[in-house]
């Protein structure tokens, strides 16, 4: 199989990321909770956690049946994920004990306007969003890619909604990002 090596780390670093990413979230949701916050969205949780199950058994799969090889513009597309990487962790580091993978809202709490929510309200969509599309292109993994981008886009066309129902209902999250459209600050009022 070509490129198995970086191939194997790549994966490797992405699956550790992720569990790393589930454990901070789920150490948040306990200490939220224990605050009094709520959780919403539960039923479409279950679809977001299945469909990034399968884009890893997709990504996988794609790469050992069809072995494309690395990119030939492998940098570029290293960029790239490298700069989400770093939108990520600066989302994450950001929100603090508030991030989660899981829509968990504490009533009244001070809304985030730090960090990458200076300007985007929603930074980590951008990232899942630019993974989810960057990732198998790495790869030369074109079905995974059109698919799960594909998936992504409708599962976050109710997880969005549905945490901004959450905030707005909860927070005075319409008041902080009143100049900001759903993902960017709006250009012209």
């Amino acid at each position: 199989m070509k490129d198995v090596y970086p191939f194997t780390l790549f994966f490797a670093f992405i699956v550790i990321q992720r569990i790393g990413e589930l454990m901070v979230a789920k150490r948040n949701e306990k200490w939220m909770k224990m605050q009094g916050a709520l959780e919403f969205g539960g039923s479409h949780y279950r679809m977001i956690v299945l469909i990034h199950l399968l884009f890893f058994c997709s990504f996988l799969s794609e790469k050992v049946w069809f072995n494309h090889g690395l990119s030939t513009i492998w940098p570029e597309i290293i960029g790239i994920f490298f700069l989400t990487q770093v939108l990520r962790i600066w989302a994450i580091a950001s929100l603090g004990r508030y991030w989660n993978t899981k829509i968990i809202v504490l009533p009244n709490a001070k809304i985030v306007r730090k960090g990458p929510y200076r300007w985007i309200k929603h930074p980590n969509y951008v990232v899942v969003t630019l993974e989810l599309m960057m990732i198998p292109l790495l790869f030369n993994a074109y079905i995974t890619t059109c698919l799960f981008t594909i998936l992504n886009m409708i599962v976050l066309r109710i997880r969005i909604p549905e945490e901004e129902r959450a905030l707005i209902t909860l927070t005075e999250y319409d008041q902080v990002f009143n100049n900001c459209e759903r993902f960017f600050h709006k250009i012209v009022k």
